[in-house]
């Protein structure tokens, strides 16, 4: 099962149904990818509710003046079938700028120009604009 494509799949469902919010199980991999999407401005927020067992997250989507969702577009670049690793020189730029690339490093889940600035590589999990 491939969590973060699952987590993926419905943020950009609940966008194209232009929902407030979406629901999904709680894991430290979506925490990491939710708080790169609210720090760069995908997102409105998140929240997680711990319980005795995995615990949920709610993610706050955001829209833009005309009712658009502020994610245009997911791809996913590595699965769990083919991952896909680069280095800190090789993480592509998405749309010249206008969108970014999430990298799973060894010091934790991070933008792809965060990633560059303090020279890491990793895995290329998946870009967004």
């Amino acid at each position: 099962m491939d969590t973060v494509a699952q987590f993926l799949t419905r943020i950009r469902n609940g966008g194209l149904a232009k929902h407030e919010k979406v629901d999904v199980p709680c894991s430290n991999m979506r925490v990491g990818i939710a708080s790169i999407l609210q720090k760069n401005g995908y997102i409105r927020s998140f929240k997680v509710a711990r319980d005795g067992k995995q615990g949920m997250m709610r993610v706050y989507l955001r829209y833009n003046a005309k009712g658009e969702p502020m994610i245009r577009n997911l791809e996913r670049l590595s699965s769990p079938g083919l991952r896909k690793y680069v280095g800190a020189r090789e993480i592509p730029r998405v749309r010249n700028g206008f969108g970014i690339a999430v990298v799973s490093t060894s010091k934790g889940i991070m933008s792809g120009e965060e990633a560059q600035t303090q020279n890491l590589g990793g895995e290329l999990l998946f870009q967004v604009w």
